[in-house]
């Protein structure tokens, strides 16, 4: 399944209460999709998942699925270190009715290379929608080797891959190595056009959140063969990109959101809102 080119990994609307925000959350999903989402990635990195109880989450699926109606692809985020809870999550969401499946690296438990192909390959056998992976070594502390991953590659729903390790020329073998239908997705903003030089579909996004129309320009430009303008783009787009990940994510995108009137309330513990001094700086850029 093609999800497009630029898919916004959706932060997680609060309240004052630090309860997820149906109304707010409504408005994001309308406000990404207007402006340059392909496809919204629900409870991932940046949606805060690690703190997003097992109900929240279902919620989250059911309200995303049923206010989206079928006008992006909605992906669930539904990977743990736990393969049968995950198996367990990944039923639920896909019951519910979302369009693809996103599944994180296990982390913490630092499983093998044969691990984790039998991890993912356990999973992907508990549906049957389009799977993601999503290798994020700075998070999870355990890399999915380009090998594991041309191998996961060959079982049928298991269609894309997130790789945020930043690793050009792992992302290369990978793309060289898997068929033409398999998908990688750059998980670093700052590497979008890069990815897209040597081979990539497009990114996973924070920045999204913000500059959606223009990044959109960018890997249209490119695609056109146009190079210089999709250069410049990026270019200009870099220090929105950076901006982003000046604090622990979500916290600096979310500040920029509700800057530009998008209200999506503040974080959970144990993330801190920003600093007034990182305040500036990310208002300035924005």
């Amino acid at each position: 399944m093609d999800f497009g080119h630029i898919l916004t990994a959706m932060v997680t609307p609060f309240n004052d209460k630090g309860l997820i925000d149906v109304e707010k959350t409504k408005q994001l999903l309308d406000y990404l999709i207007e402006n340059g989402s392909d496809a919204i990635v629900v409870a991932g990195t940046t949606g805060e998942s690690p703190t997003l109880t097992h109900k929240e989450k279902i919620d989250l699926f059911q309200l995303c699925v049923e206010y989206v109606n079928k006008r992006v692809p909605v992906i669930a985020g539904t990977g743990s270190n736990n393969t049968q809870a995950t198996i367990d999550l990944t039923i639920e969401a896909t019951n519910i009715g979302v369009d693809g499946i996103m599944l994180v690296v296990p982390y913490y438990n630092k499983p093998s290379q044969e691990g984790m192909y039998q991890h993912f390959k356990c999973v992907a056998e508990s549906t049957e929608l389009p799977i993601m992976l999503y290798n994020v070594p700075g998070r999870t502390s355990s890399a999915l080797k380009a090998s594991t991953t041309i191998a996961l590659s060959k079982i049928a729903n298991i269609v894309a891959i997130k790789e945020a390790s930043g690793d050009l020329e792992q992302m290369a073998e990978i793309i060289s190595a898997t068929d033409f239908d398999f998908y990688l997705y750059t998980g670093d903003d700052a590497n979008t056009l890069p990815s897209l030089a040597i081979g990539a579909h497009g990114v996973v996004s924070v920045a999204s959140h913000i500059i959606g129309e223009e990044m959109q320009a960018m890997v249209a430009s490119y695609k056109k063969g146009n190079n210089a303008e999709a250069a410049r783009l990026h270019r200009s787009l870099l220090p929105i990109m950076q901006a982003m990940f000046l604090a622990p994510n979500p916290t600096c995108v979310k500040f920029a959101l509700n800057s530009k009137g998008v209200e999506v309330g503040g974080v959970r513990l144990p993330l801190v809102p920003l600093t007034k001094e990182l305040e500036n700086v990310v208002r300035s850029v924005i």
